[in-house]
């Protein structure tokens, strides 16, 4: 037996139906078989699971490392594909996987606190600016990684649910965002590897650089569409506090200074990124779209201030 945290249970339920309750149900014989297979000692997993099952190991030759267990699906293979590109090169090293089954063992990184701990705002763009900057990959050839273009055909689904409407999304950000993509697809720099989905959350400290990122998309696009996690991810404190809008100005500004960006297409992908992940909320909660439009009103404001 294990234990595991309700909301994983309802999101693996909620995604993957009977299918997912009977990979629940096999997950204590799958821990099993990686212990033997990999010569690990599995300990209790995180309490903040959310899709998939990640707890800390010891090898027998007392290395510790961290066990991933996922229902099968592309996303898993997609993140192995790009965690052996990277190479450790600005995130977590992947020290082996078994892409059928959705296993993936990963390096330890200690002490492993989230830049979600560094108070300092400022602090924190810089450190993920230079995470960034890390990993910096050309883009490889011959491999079936998702694009920003794929990405983008999202807004084209939410118009397509709601009869041509928005549904709970402002129709002014939606049809902006509409606009948007298509001007900044057309208009890409060089294509890199990305990350996709490079928020405080996804960066850890650790010991063999000082940060590292973790849980890689492995998306195809320009560097600068890397900014757009950043800005739409703010702690609910941020959002409430008596200036959110200034917070959002000064990553901005941080991350162009840092990675010399254009101003304005970084704020135009932050929109039209922000305004993408709420339907994506949408489409696999049902809910939790509300900090993302946010997220895009601040935006949205700071383009129009110019």
């Amino acid at each position: 037996m294990i234990n595991l945290p309700g909301r994983f249970a309802q999101n693996i339920h909620t995604m993957y139906g009977e299918s997912g309750e009977e990979w629940l149900k096999s997950l204590p014989d799958s821990i099993m078989f990686y212990e033997q297979r990999w010569s690990i000692h599995v300990a209790e997993p995180l309490e903040d699971l959310s899709y998939n099952y990640i707890a800390p190991a010891v090898r027998d030759d007392g290395e510790q490392v961290v066990l991933k267990l996922g229902y099968p699906n592309q996303e898993l293979i997609t993140e192995i594909d790009a965690l052996l590109l990277y190479e450790g090169q600005g995130i977590v090293r992947l020290l082996d996987a078994d892409r059928e089954r959705g296993a993936l063992l990963l390096e330890k990184l200690v002490p492993g606190d989230m830049l979600l701990t560094i108070s300092d705002d400022a602090a924190a763009t810089r450190i993920a600016a230079r995470v960034m900057r890390d990993l910096w990959k050309p883009a490889p050839t011959g491999q079936d990684f998702p694009t920003v273009n794929r990405w983008a055909k999202g807004i084209e689904r939410l118009r397509a649910h709601y009869g041509g409407g928005t549904g709970p999304l402002p129709e002014r950000l939606v049809a902006r965002a509409e606009r948007l993509f298509p001007e900044l697809l057309s208009t890409m720099e060089a294509p890199v590897l990305l990350h996709g989905d490079l928020h405080h959350e996804n960066i850890l400290r650790a010991s063999r650089q000082p940060w590292l990122a973790i849980d890689p998309k492995g998306v195809i696009g320009e560097p600068a569409y890397e900014t757009g996690a950043l800005l739409r991810n703010m702690k609910p404190d941020l959002l409430a506090g008596p200036d959110p809008g200034q917070i959002v100005a000064r990553r901005v500004q941080i991350l162009c200074d840092e990675l010399g960006y254009n101003r304005q297409r970084v704020l135009e992908w932050g929109l039209a990124q922000a305004v993408l992940s709420a339907w994506w909320s949408i489409e696999d909660h049902g809910d939790f779209w509300q900090p993302a439009i946010r997220c895009a009103e601040l935006i949205d404001e700071e383009i129009e201030e110019g």
